[in-house]
């Protein structure tokens, strides 16, 4: 419920049957852009206004999902990057012991 209640904020309160594809879309922008949200925070929200549109509604909007989806990075988490670092590191140590 809160990320239809930020839409429709977001919208100025104006009702969904009044809206469309353009302004989910402006709405994602705006959560990418200016709230700098993840990639998947992005798409539980567009989720969350599809199952407003699709199962409150009743109102089916054309493969709007297909294309809004953001792709999640494919870079690594922080906490094994830190995991990583730390095996590089004592493995410098143990070669200069070697030496």
């Amino acid at each position: 419920m809160d990320w239809i209640k930020r839409y429709l904020l977001f919208h100025q309160e104006k009702h969904p049957r009044e809206m469309g594809g353009e302004e989910i879309r402006a709405f994602l922008t705006h959560l990418a852009v200016d709230k700098n949200v993840a990639a998947a925070t992005q798409n539980q929200a567009l989720n969350a206004i599809l199952f407003l549109y699709r199962e409150v509604l009743k109102i089916e909007l054309e493969n709007i999902g297909a294309y809004l989806r953001e792709k999640r990075s494919k870079r690594l988490p922080t906490v094994l990057t830190k995991e990583v670092k730390m095996a590089d590191d004592f493995s410098d140590r143990t070669t200069d012991c070697d030496r």
